[in-house]
């Protein structure tokens, strides 16, 4: 059986992964899929604690499964945003975009 540590290190480096995306990034796109790639981290947590702490109970699986159909619905919403700013302004970038000011 693989150690704990195994997955913990792998979850803590697609977090800072998907956190030097977001910071780092400017196309809406990129940071979507950053964000996709922090929520898929904390999935690998929830899973990892699931099967090592008990794994006769499913609770650690069903928050995994919450986290992906949140995500979904995320990157579905998020991306028919980032479209309609694309077809309003022409740009994805999210510093050339200022949508709050007419």
């Amino acid at each position: 059986m693989i150690p704990i540590q195994h997955f913990l290190v792998l979850s803590s480096i697609l977090f800072s992964l998907g956190i030097y995306g977001v910071l780092a990034r400017r196309s809406a796109v990129l940071i979507l899929m950053s964000v996709e790639l922090m929520l898929q981290a904390v999935s690998i947590n929830f899973i990892a604690f699931a099967v090592y702490l008990a794994p006769e109970e499913f609770t650690g699986l069903i928050f995994a499964i919450f986290v992906i159909t949140v995500a979904a619905a995320e990157v579905g919403l998020a991306l028919a945003i980032v479209l309609r700013i694309y077809r309003n302004k022409a740009t994805a970038n999210v510093d050339e975009v200022d949508i709050m000011k007419w």
